[in-house]
């Protein structure tokens, strides 16, 4: 029998979403013959034991028998069980330092780590994420954050908000202002910010029309790559050379800058990709921006002016445009940035079930059956190797002599 272990939680702040809600377990028992699932009593998780419970699942401390253990976010290194397969987010496909121990950690406890955020289609697709949940919250964020900074309207936090549903009756009869909003992706974060446009009323227009025009309405643009990079010689956009050769191309979301109140950021970024703007560019009196939701959240990355993580009791920050230094929010003389980086945990309960959905739908087949590429191609560490598909974190696996051989 292959038993399934929901893990407790560990990194603090604590993160109350889960990788299978109750109403998922008691799924996959009736219909998943051989699988038993035992989840780690928590308090602080979105559904309580008791729900668990009811669901016929069954709930103890002791995880030692299972053979794959589900987590959200890191497991702090004195909770991992040597030997057992994990999936959570890792935060190291990036050779994110704050992580390399972690990484370490499993290597020397011969622990095989799949991790979500690698779980991709054959284009490279993400399979699975709480992208657009975080989407959904990053969007209402930076509303609220607008609406503070010029006093037009009212928006309350989302995490007042018993759920989605609740959420959206809180913007009826909400008038927003004639504003202009830049959104930036193509994935699951932008569907987000796209849902909470529309709830809101705002409505998309055309790039000449952004670019042009003085509206008599609230109105979004949405951009995607083409829209946004350019090769450096010929002036195209290959979506597949992008992102083999970033550095061979040129960004040109700078002629949005003079024409857009608030930034709405989902777009994926890493270091040899060009940032959306440089942070000189506050002092332009071309610079409009007064608000930046970085949804995606990397610290001096496609936002230089995303100075490190927020939190959820408190999402924004304001940065000096003249000497790029940390301020309070809403201030003469400075741009208010929401980066906030467990988004989605604002709405733990409907994003877990739509984590959840995904899992079961396009992840647990092949995790059940075995001999999937798919998972293959997501496992960064196997019995505490680094895989084939990860040799460039050879330098960074390898701390102290630690076993990494590929």
């Amino acid at each position: 029998m292959l038993k399934i272990g929901l893990i407790r939680e560990g990194k603090i702040p604590a993160d109350n979403r889960v990788a299978l809600t109750p109403a998922h377990c008691r799924w996959m028992i009736k219909n998943q013959p051989g699988i038993k699932i035992i989840v780690q009593p928590c308090e602080t998780r979105c559904f309580s034991d008791r729900e668990y419970t009811m669901a016929g699942v069954e709930v103890r401390e002791d995880l030692n028998d299972c053979n794959i253990l589900l987590g959200i976010k890191e497991v702090p290194e004195d909770m991992l069980i040597p030997g057992k397969t994990y999936l959570f987010f890792s935060h190291t496909k990036k050779l994110q330092p704050y992580n390399q121990q972690l990484l370490k950690a499993i290597i020397a406890k011969k622990i095989t780590l799949i991790d979500y955020e690698c779980l991709e289609h054959d284009d490279g697709k993400r399979i699975i994420g709480f992208g657009f949940f975080a989407g959904i919250v990053g969007a209402h964020n930076g509303m609220v954050a607008y609406g503070k900074r010029t006093g037009e309207y009212h928006l309350d936090k989302i995490n007042s908000s018993k759920s989605f549903q609740h959420l959206i009756h809180t913007y009826f009869g909400l008038k927003v202002p004639n504003i202009k909003i830049a959104v930036t992706g193509s994935g699951r974060v932008a569907h987000g910010v796209l849902e909470i446009m529309n709830l809101l009323g705002i409505n998309e227009v055309e790039k000449e029309e952004f670019l042009n025009k003085k509206f008599t309405y609230p109105a979004y643009i949405h951009l995607k790559g083409a829209d946004l990079y350019a090769h450096k010689t010929n002036g195209t956009y290959s979506r597949e050379d992008f992102h083999r050769h970033p550095s061979d191309y040129t960004c040109t979301f700078k002629q949005y800058l003079p024409h857009a109140d608030i930034l709405m950021n989902g777009i994926y970024w890493e270091k040899m990709i060009p940032r959306l703007f440089e942070k000189e560019a506050l002092n332009s009196q071309d610079f409009r921006i007064k608000t930046i939701a970085d949804i995606t959240d990397d610290m001096n990355g496609s936002v230089p002016c995303n100075l490190g993580d927020s939190t959820i009791e408190d999402p924004v920050y304001g940065v000096d445009k003249k000497s790029f230094l940390k301020t309070a929010p809403y201030l003469p003389g400075s741009i208010d940035i929401m980066a906030v980086g467990n988004l989605p945990n604002e709405l733990p309960r409907d994003a877990s079930r739509y984590f959840g959905e995904q899992l079961i739908k396009h992840v647990l087949k092949d995790l059940i059956e075995g001999n999937s590429r798919i998972i293959e191609k997501a496992t960064i560490i196997k019995n505490g190797r680094l895989t084939n598909y990860y040799g460039y974190m050879k330098e960074y696996a390898d701390l102290n002599g630690a076993d990494s051989n590929i």
